[in-house]
């Protein structure tokens, strides 16, 4: 095959299927072994699922913080800071689940409420994060502002016990628990309207991964609405779609953030270029045009 047939449009949309194709097949032999461990073990399954987002937040904060330095925008910068505590506070839930045996003198009422606390901090900060478009703030703010907020959330429910209630063993979740799940997703939902809004902020493959991740996370905290048991059916199909959200987030942030650096990290700047190259080649027609003008009336 030749240069010019291997890199015409039809052989690279076939590389481009294949490659997207092998990726989705791939991933979905991966979530068959994480299913295949909670029939041997729920407890294993939780845990496994829980360490890959727990993973995933913090390479989200290691990418962000180490790239603040390139970003025209605080935007990815305050979503990294806010996944770095995302991701601890999901290592505390992980770590007390029924059958851990770490924290003695808690029931499944302590990773239920820690699970509603750090969905309610992932969703707002979401929300607030379209604002860093436009704003700066210094980072070490940032990681004090959270180290507040987190360090709150913990003494609220291992110290003063004044957190809701959102599981009670025999009878399952509380009404605090399940409509914390529909305001909460009532905020992904205007999440997934403001992605929406500043769609072109983003390139548009980081834009539809997001986007899509949003959506997931919103099916994930409506299928935690519905179990009894912390080991029932719709607890696992929630961390199914936790898991397919996080590795969205991944492919669109930190995949992406290395392999094409322009379509996230630089793209103002390539954004800005681009109009600047623009403006240059209207301009030089502008001269071409008047030149000519010229010419005809000499």
């Amino acid at each position: 095959m030749s240069r010019a047939e291997r890199n015409s449009p039809v052989n690279r949309n076939f590389k481009m299927t294949r490659n997207i194709a092998l990726r989705i097949g791939s991933f979905s032999i991966v979530l068959l072994l994480i299913y295949l461990t909670s029939l041997y073990n729920y407890l294993l399954f939780h845990s496994i699922a829980e360490v890959f987002s727990i993973i995933i937040a913090f390479g989200i904060f290691f990418f962000a913080w180490n790239s603040r330095e390139f970003l025209k925008n605080h935007y990815f910068l305050f979503l990294g800071v806010a996944y770095l505590f995302i991701g601890i506070i999901d290592l505390v839930h992980t770590l007390s689940y029924k059958g851990m045996g770490i924290f003695i003198g808690f029931d499944s009422n302590l990773p239920t409420q820690l699970w509603i606390a750090v969905r309610y901090l992932e969703s707002i900060s979401l929300l607030l994060s379209f604002q860093f478009f436009k704003r700066k703030y210094k980072p070490h703010s940032l990681i004090f502002i959270f180290t507040l907020i987190t360090a709150s959330i913990f003494i609220s429910i291992f110290y003063w016990r004044a957190f809701p209630d959102c599981f009670v063993e025999g009878s399952g979740l509380t009404g605090f628990k399940k409509n914390s799940e529909y305001v909460i997703s009532l905020i992904l939902f205007s999440v997934v309207v403001l992605f929406y809004w500043y769609r072109d902020h983003f390139d548009k493959n980081v834009y539809r991964l997001l986007i899509i991740s949003a959506i997931l996370t919103i099916i994930a905290e409506l299928a935690f609405t519905f179990y009894v048991s912390v080991f029932g059916l719709s607890n696992l199909v929630g961390h199914f779609f936790k898991i397919i959200s996080f590795y969205l987030i991944y492919l669109a942030i930190i995949k992406t953030g290395l392999t094409k650096p322009y379509d996230l990290l630089f793209r103002e700047l390539k954004t800005s270029e681009d109009e600047l190259l623009k403006t240059n080649q209207k301009l030089n027609a502008d001269i071409i045009e008047r030149k000519q003008a010229e010419a005809e009336l000499k």
